[in-house]
């Protein structure tokens, strides 16, 4: 699955929902370039990663050239298109509809795609933590996006721990207990790795940067391996 942005009217009409509605705003901006897909859903995804990383930058009250790259790294926008983004990225900022229902669109249009909707959470992790820091309203509104999302509790801290580093934060990126055997910490080790190796990532269609995410977690997890494997050693 490509995900582009898709431009026009039209198009928007077809999407529906508020992320229609923001795309069908920019009817007559020449969007040309970015026609990239006809269908729904890689429209969503694209629409759905510019307004929420506008709406985050709203609540976190500034946006720092790091975020911009950040930004630009996961969507992959071609130089002569960034006008045309940075349009749709200020009105999603200036949109009265509440990030929620952005957030409530793509959980629906991506229900029986868990990776997917991971595939996008991560991305604004990505764009977060751009700054080297992740801000505390920041972190309350990546929450609530992944409540709708459907990541909660143990699946939510799964993937924060790839992102903020807390107490206990290797089990927690391996999704395992503490007092979990060494067989069982290194076959999920294992099979998390296969299941974000980035040739999967760029198999489902994500912009060439964007494996960038997939490499960024495998990353997470051998780091998590190692330090659990480490501090077993040492006990």
């Amino acid at each position: 699955m490509a995900y582009g942005l898709i431009g026009g009217a039209g198009v928007g009409f077809a999407l529906g929902g508020p992320l229609g509605a923001l795309l069908g705003a920019l009817a007559g901006h020449a969007l040309d370039r970015l026609l990239l897909a006809p269908a729904a859903k890689p429209a969503a995804f694209s629409v759905a990663l510019i307004a929420l990383s506008a709406k985050m930058a709203k609540a976190d009250g500034v946006v720092v050239p790091a975020e911009v790259e950040a930004f630009r790294e996961v969507f992959d926008i071609p130089p002569e298109d960034l006008d045309a983004v940075a349009r749709l990225f200020n009105l999603a900022k200036q949109d009265t509809a509440g990030f929620e229902a952005y957030a409530r669109q793509v959980a629906q249009l991506f229900a029986d795609d868990p990776d997917t909707r991971e595939d996008l959470l991560d991305a604004l992790f990505h764009v977060a933590k751009a700054d080297h820091a992740l801000h505390e309203k920041e972190l309350v509104f990546l929450e609530e996006v992944a409540r709708i999302l459907g990541f909660t509790g143990a699946a939510y801290a799964r993937i924060e721990a790839r992102h903020v580093r807390r107490p206990g934060d290797p089990y927690a990126v391996l999704d395992l207990d503490p007092d979990a055997s060494d067989e069982e910490v290194k076959a999920r080790w294992r099979a998390l790795v296969a299941s974000h190796h980035p040739d999967k990532i760029a198999g489902r269609g994500l912009p060439p940067a964007a494996i960038k995410l997939a490499n960024d977690r495998v990353a997470a997890l051998n780091a998590a391996y190692s330090l659990i494997t480490r501090q077993r050693r040492l006990a």
